[in-house]
């Protein structure tokens, strides 16, 4: 059954660790992917923070002896050569930068396919599943990637199934996550799974982490730019998308599209049915009510993390487009018989109405 780990992952082999992982970096990987990952190995394997690697245990592998470089600049030297697949539970892909060359090389991906025909479950986090795609491991599965990523995996894998709604995916002994933070939610359900939901607690209290996360629950805050076409409006949006806390004036936008204010506006008037400045409103708008829908932030903190200056200007706005307070929304919950993405992916389908 797709999205459990109840059958992904075979017994340990005799006299290795319950939980045993192999790690194989990419070129240019996600630091914080890896790092949240392997810490709750850590801690989980051994009592309170000595590390010893008794319950689990973790090995990173490469062909090469050289340093792998984090798309931050931090290095990790590999521990050795890849081993026998069989003795993993699981083996995870780390991937990173998408566009910096090529992610693995040629004994990696020989190794994985060998994995792979072991039934070894292989985990791909960030860009790790683009990693298994090339290598033609995930034909017909379902594949977990970020939304910001969603596109560029789209344009390259258009026969491909990708899901982009998920903290992360489980479809038989293929394992795929955004990555981010969604890579701790992920952590857990592997720790809690082989070694109990104590030791999986126990990690995310040493780690500061509360309240657990499943995998179906939505990516914090999805995407409206990979819905339009047109580059430069799409461009316009992401900068929207990535400054809602504090949003950026509008002839700082088309300052950065090396456009006047007045062609944006005339753009964004012909592909959005909207100035600018109204469309980046109703944005915020829209992640304020995903903040309500699936958070337990108090609405003066979501009015802020919204872009708005005060609770009362957010609350007459709020109640402008949808006829009801913040306040009745959080009391009442999401729509009517709609889950709570599905009613934030309505609110964001009624921006183009």
């Amino acid at each position: 059954m797709m999205d459990t780990l109840a059958s992904a992952a075979p017994k340990p082999a005799a006299g290795l660790p319950v939980l045993n992982v192999g790690f194989i970096l990419t070129d240019n990987f996600t630091l914080s992917a890896f790092s949240l990952l392997v810490d709750h190995l850590r801690l989980a394997a051994d009592d309170g923070d000595r590390s010893r690697p008794i319950l689990a245990r973790w090995r990173i592998m490469a062909a090469k002896s050289e340093p792998i470089r984090a798309s931050c600049g931090v290095t990790i030297a590999p521990a050795g050569p890849f081993v026998d697949p069989a003795q993993f539970s699981y083996i995870v892909v780390v991937g990173g930068l998408l566009h910096t060359g090529t992610q693995l090389d040629d004994e990696a991906v020989a190794y994985l396919k060998r994995a792979a025909r072991l039934g070894v479950p292989l985990v791909g986090v960030c860009t790790g599943s683009f990693v298994l795609a090339r290598a033609g491991l995930m034909t017909g599965r379902r594949c977990c990637v970020s939304w910001y990523h969603y596109q560029d995996f789209l344009d390259e894998f258009p026969h491909h199934h990708p899901v982009a709604d998920r903290l992360y995916v489980i479809d038989g002994d293929r394992i795929t996550c955004a990555g981010g933070g969604g890579t701790a939610d992920l952590a857990t359900a592997l720790v809690e799974k082989h070694l109990g939901r104590s030791v999986a607690q126990k990690s995310r209290h040493v780690l500061l982490l509360d309240r657990v996360r499943p995998g179906s629950q939505a990516q914090p805050h999805p995407p409206i730019a990979d819905l339009v076409a047109d580059d430069r409006v799409r461009r316009a949006l992401l900068l929207m998308e990535q400054n809602m806390a504090d949003p950026l004036p509008i002839a700082s936008i088309a300052r950065r599209l090396q456009l006047s204010t007045r062609q944006l506006e005339r753009l964004f008037q012909t592909v959005m049915g909207r100035r600018p400045a109204e469309f980046y409103r109703l944005m915020r708008l829209r992640y304020a009510r995903f903040l309500l829908d699936t958070t337990g932030r108090s609405i003066t903190d979501i009015a802020l993390e919204s872009g708005f200056s005060d609770c009362a200007h957010f609350s007459r706005q709020f109640k402008a487009l949808h006829g009801f307070t913040p306040t009745d929304a959080r009391a009442g919950g999401p729509l009517p018989g709609v889950p709570a993405a599905a009613a934030s992916s309505l609110a964001g389908q009624r921006l183009f109405d």
